[in-house]
């Protein structure tokens, strides 16, 4: 059982504060790990931890992958296949 969120939008729109927040409502889904990607359109950056999407993600760290993104993923991890381990946090 995990969670997992997606947004598309026009640039100005802070898509990986967006996809926090859904990460932050589907928690229940998966509460060992957390992942967020974003991409501009030509480069994605990842930022996955261990743990509940408020210890994985700091203010700054979702303020530095927010600026001229237009695409995000994240993805709540409740391990049913692979053991709970940094390795195995998605996306």
């Amino acid at each position: 059982m995990c969670g997992v969120f997606g947004i598309c939008a026009s640039r100005g729109i802070d898509v990986a504060n967006l996809t926090y927040f859904g990460l932050f409502s589907l928690q229940h889904r998966g509460q060992e790990s957390a992942g967020i990607a974003v991409s501009d359109g030509t480069s994605v950056r990842v930022h996955r931890g261990m743990g509940l999407v408020a210890q994985v993600f700091s203010p700054a760290t979702i303020q530095d992958m927010g600026p001229g993104s237009i695409l995000a993923l994240g993805h709540t991890r409740y391990s049913t296949t692979g053991a709970s381990r940094a390795e195995n946090a998605h996306p």
